[in-house]
């Protein structure tokens, strides 16, 4: 494989750094969540959650920062997911016409795409790390240094999976689907299903059955399992309850979203190679 895909990834970096009020909106909106929506929910459940037992020797977390690796997945999910409307706008201008009909190879196109996608995510990832350190969220409580230098790393590559399965399928939906009307309201219709049936906000235990049997499939929960696990410890108390994963936990959501990543590379492929832009 070439380098093409470098110039398309590079692209759509200048692109999205040069168009200021997404740049802007995409920065600053988990940070709002963070701050307004994570102190509310905090006092809501301390205030009817305080008679429940915590459970001895396991360290207790705060609403904030259980719901921190929630916003950190809803933020990839929305950049990644509507990252697509973006390659429907080159549909419609005739750029992408110009991109299939050269020399270069039709995946360089999606897989550069989904490259930057991911440096996105990558990069809006450590600005919520950051930020939520600064207002008051407590990640890697008493880890040693080593043990910090792993969790980072170990974050970065489960954003790496998450968001790169989540840029082919979305890429997959915008040459599928023909107006931008349509791929719009296709990703909309994702978002609120994946982002609400899993353990972003609030644990499992408190959901319906058949919510918690949609998060079993659900490539969010392995992520927020993945995010917490490396962020938070093997072990934690949240809402009275204790919340422990083992190293096989950690493998099978690994595993889950290796494989979510794989099934929407080759659904990429297959569209690309297929699809006819007029």
């Amino acid at each position: 494989m070439g380098a093409e895909f470098l110039t398309i990834f590079w692209r759509d970096m200048v692109k999205f750094w040069r168009l200021k009020a997404m740049l802007f909106a995409s920065l600053i909106q988990p940070i709002l969540w963070l701050a307004l929506f994570g102190p509310a929910m905090g006092s809501f459940f301390e205030n009817n959650m305080m008679t429940m037992p915590s459970v001895t020797g396991v360290v207790s977390v705060n609403y904030l920062t259980f719901m921190s690796s929630g916003i950190i997945a809803m933020t990839i999910l929305f950049t990644c997911l509507y990252s697509g409307i973006f390659i429907q706008l080159d549909k419609q201008t005739g750029l992408l016409k110009q991109m299939m009909a050269s020399p270069m190879e039709r995946e360089h196109i999606f897989f550069g795409l989904s490259l930057s996608g991911t440096t996105k995510s990558l990069i809006q990832v450590i600005i919520i790390i950051v930020f939520g350190l600064i207002l008051g969220v407590r990640f890697f409580e008493g880890f040693a240094p080593i043990n910090i230098i792993i969790s980072l790393l170990g974050i970065l590559l489960f954003v790496v999976l998450f968001a790169m399965g989540l840029m082919f399928l979305s890429l997959a939906i915008a040459m599928k689907i023909q107006s931008h009307e349509g791929v719009q309201a296709v990703i909309t219709l994702l978002t609120l299903p994946l982002f609400f049936a899993s353990n972003a906000l609030y644990p499992l235990e408190s959901m319906p059955i058949a919510i918690r049997a949609i998060s079993s499939i659900n490539p969010l929960t392995y992520f927020i399992n993945g995010i917490r696990y490396f962020s938070i410890g093997s072990s934690f108390n949240s809402f009275g309850t204790q919340y422990t994963y083992t190293n096989a936990d950690i493998l099978i959501s690994f595993a889950f979203l290796f494989g979510f990543m794989m099934i929407m590379y080759f659904a990429a492929t297959r569209i690309f190679r297929k699809a006819k832009v007029v």
